[in-house]
Order: structure tokens, then sequence, then C-alpha cells
């Protein structure tokens, strides 16, 4: 049998771990000690759109993972990467990634060596209102994993295999900077324009202002993954966004409204210094990522 752990608890971490018990995986959750807490005496209680059903799942919670694991699910958010990192005493034999950006991986590869940390991307819609309690929202949920190194993709079959047991998607490829770039060429610009007008997906899509701003946030993104030798499609990226649910938000937006820090740097500043590198100006890129901060600084001042 497989075993699990997933590192974080929040709107992506809590999904799957509930997820992954729902479907009789043991798995374990390494979780601030607050959290642990409260997960050991309530559990996860999850509403889950992809899943079309209500649950509730108890999976065994840690405030460290004291022990080896076949597979590790980190699903932190960026900024708190580096403190949950301290939680993990033991070397998982694979580490799947589930965070938002690009530079995660260098930070995981450097702790666990390149040889374990996959590529990965989760494509979903959750947030987690109160500890233990998860609200899914998207249609469906999928998980993109790739590895350049044979043996890791190989390895990566446990991962993906425990994922579809639980009814989450997955998939396993070969190029990392597409699996990567693939997800943030969209989520940048949703992020980025959701969070800067502070309006769902449908208005930014109507407003001639923000729809300028969203296909700018595209086609600059892009043009950057290209660059970095991802095969990404602008048309084909704005056509997906057109064709999401017009009350979509980002979990940006969400942070922002809450007086959470938010994945900033991560999402907006990991395309402006791939950006950079490849000598390319992403002025829409860099004029929303203003914007946001300004409006994350007066949400904290507030608060």
């Amino acid at each position: 049998m497989t075993t699990v752990a997933v590192l974080g608890a929040g709107g992506v971490g809590g999904f799957v771990a509930g997820a992954l018990a729902h479907s009789g995986t043991e798995v374990l959750v390494v979780a601030r000690p607050e959290t642990a807490e409260a997960l050991a005496e309530t559990g996860l209680r999850i509403w889950s759109r992809a899943l079309d059903e209500e649950f509730s799942a108890r999976p065994a919670v840690a405030t460290e993972l004291a022990d080896p694991v076949d597979v590790l699910f980190a699903a932190t958010k960026a900024t708190g990467l580096a403190g949950a990192l301290e939680r993990v005493r033991a070397t998982p034999a694979v580490v799947v990634p589930l965070l938002n950006g690009l530079e995660h991986l260098n930070v995981l590869r450097a702790r666990f060596g390149a040889e374990r940390v996959a590529a990965a991307v989760i494509r979903i819609e959750s947030d987690r209102p109160s500890p233990g309690v998860i609200v899914q929202t998207s249609p469906w949920v999928r998980v993109d994993m790739a590895s350049a190194r044979p043996a890791l993709r190989a390895s990566l079959a446990s991962s993906a295999g425990v994922l579809r047991e639980a009814g989450i998607e997955a998939r396993i490829g070969d190029s990392e900077v597409q699996v990567m770039w693939s997800k943030l060429a969209r989520l940048c610009a949703l992020a980025l324009t959701t969070s800067a007008s502070d309006r769902p997906l449908g208005y930014v899509r109507s407003d001639p202002r923000w729809r300028s701003a969203l296909e700018g946030a595209v086609n600059e993104t892009v043009a950057v993954a290209v660059a970095d030798g991802a095969e990404v499609d602008a048309a084909e990226t704005l056509a997906g966004l057109d064709a999401s649910h017009a009350e979509l938000g980002s979990s940006m937006q969400r942070d922002i409204a809450a007086g959470r820090p938010t994945e900033l740097d991560a999402i907006a500043g990991a395309v402006l210094r791939a950006g950079r590198r490849h000598g390319l100006r992403c002025p829409t890129v860099q004029w929303l990522a203003e914007r946001v901060a300004l409006r994350e600084a007066r949400a904290v001042v507030s608060d």
C-alpha cells in the first residue's frame, strides 16, 4: 500500500487529504499545531462540486512528518512553504508539489534532492472558510505531474493511482516546463485581474478596460512561457478563461479580502523574473501586480 502524507490543510491540501481519506487511502495530514488540534477534534468536512458530494473524513493528523512516506503532496501556500518544511523531519520517496508559481521547485529540490521532486500543478477552485471546512467549487479537479528523469516519472505512477482512486484526474508527462507554464499562463492573468479589480472573471471579461488587461496579461505570460521552452498558445489560454464560469475569482482575491498575505510574488513575480531572464518586458503584468500590491497593503492597514 502506498503511504501518503499531505503537507498543509488549506483549500487544496484539505481537499486532497479529505478525498484520499474518503476513498480509503491511509493519509497523514501535517499541519500547524492549532490546525492539527482542530482537525483531530472535528476531522474534515468537504463539499465538492467535482466529486458531486458532501462528506466527512478523518485522516490521521500530526504536527510533524517523523517517518518516511512513499508520497508527500506539498499543498501549502507559497508564502507558508518555508515554515511548513520545518515540520518535515523525514525524507519522502517522492514529493509532488501542489503550489502556485514556479520557484518553489528549487526550494523543494534543494531540500529533498532533484531526483525526488516532480514538477506538478493542481487545477482546482477550492477554499477553506474555516479550519477543517473545505468548499471545492470547480466542476473538475486535475493534477498534472512531470519529470525529465525516467526513474522519477515511473515513480509517479503510485501518486497518480491514489489520486485517481479518490476521483481526482491525474496525468503524467515528461515536460516540466509544459506542466508548470500551462497553469501559470492562465492563473497569472486570472489572479491579477480579479484581484486588481476585486471583481469576478465575468466582469473582467465584459468591461473593455479589464478585458484589455486580461488579454495583455495572457499574451505577456505566454510569451515568457514560450521563451522558457513551453508550448503554450495565447488564444487557447484566453479561450479557456472565456469558457470559465462568470463568478470565478481567485485565491489571491480571497486572501486580500481576508487580510491574509497573497501569493503575488510567487505568481506575478515569477513571471516578471522569468521575463527579465529572457529579455522580455511584461508591462501589463507589472501594472496589475503594482495595483494588487497596493490593494494588499491597504487591506493589511485597515485590518
